[in-house]
């Protein structure tokens, strides 16, 4: 059998859905950031267990649910507006029955959707692992978290959907309002990677590897938010997802251009190094 892990702040309208998707499981666990809403109410009524946290950071808090007292050897990780298809629910069922004991993680795809569109060109980066073994896992980076595990990771062929604009657009850009703000302190700060390598970058067989230097890279780019729309929609062929590609990739450039701004604010106000005479 497989545990669950869900963190929530305030997800009455999506919760119910993701505890659906998993009644598979005999031990689901909620981590709350102490929601003023029905959640923890709705997550006690499908039987999981529910432990509160102030939330600090994304990194730190997905780290504190790794040490809960899980009843099984694997751990799914899932948000509240994810759902575990049914074919998925059958595979990891399957894997987590006869892993060998070398394999620490799997990989799988999730398909984004919006205007009830898969964004199956659009989406920039598919594949997650999300099927862990909580003692060899750990989260680093305080703003889109990278999940490291010490072991290998195998991939799984069944994907799990996400509805990132369940809540409505509005919501969606007030999350990446915050994101951008956190983004842009990471650079300003220079705490993401300092020496990213194109080679890396393109040939590293560890997607989360690449995509870590592929970053990084990026941030070095000027025009980034006009490079980002062209990527999306020329090389990544968003408009094959028709209109709801063509918005999430304006979205995306949108997003792109407030860690740009801020990013820039930031190093505006900051004061300038003194340098100091030399004697």
């Amino acid at each position: 059998m497989i545990s669950v892990l869900i963190l929530t702040k305030n997800e009455e309208q999506d919760l119910p859905g993701a505890l659906a998707s998993v009644s598979f499981s005999d031990d689901i666990h909620v981590l709350d950031s102490f929601s003023t809403d029905g959640s923890v109410a709705l997550a006690q009524s499908f039987g999981a267990h529910v432990t509160q946290r102030p939330f600090d950071s994304y990194a730190k808090h997905r780290n504190f649910g790794f040490t809960l007292p899980f009843k099984h050897p694997w751990l799914l990780i899932l948000d509240a507006d994810e759902r575990v298809t049914p074919s998925l629910a059958t595979e990891l069922q399957q894997v987590s029955a006869s892993a060998p004991a070398e394999i620490a993680g799997f990989r799988l795809r999730r398909r984004d959707f919006f205007f009830g569109t898969w964004l199956k060109h659009a989406q920039i980066s598919p594949f997650y692992i999300r099927l862990v073994r909580p003692e060899l896992s750990r989260y680093t980076r305080e703003i889109n978290e990278v999940l490291e595990v010490d072991g290998a990771v195998a991939d799984l062929t069944q994907p799990l959907d996400h509805f990132p604009f369940s809540k409505g657009i509005t919501h969606w850009v007030a999350k990446h309002n915050v994101y951008s703000t956190l983004e842009a302190q990471l650079i300003h700060s220079q705490q993401g990677l300092t020496n990213p390598s194109l080679r890396t970058a393109l040939r590293d067989p560890d997607f989360h590897t690449r995509r870590l230097h592929q970053k990084a890279l990026f941030y070095r780019l000027p025009g980034r938010p006009i490079l980002k729309w062209a990527y999306m929609v020329f090389a990544r062929r968003a408009f094959l997802d028709g209109s709801a590609g063509l918005t999430y990739a304006t979205l995306q450039s949108f997003y792109e251009y407030l860690i740009v701004l801020k990013t820039k604010e930031l190093r505006l106000a900051s004061p300038p190094k003194q340098s100091r005479p030399i004697d």
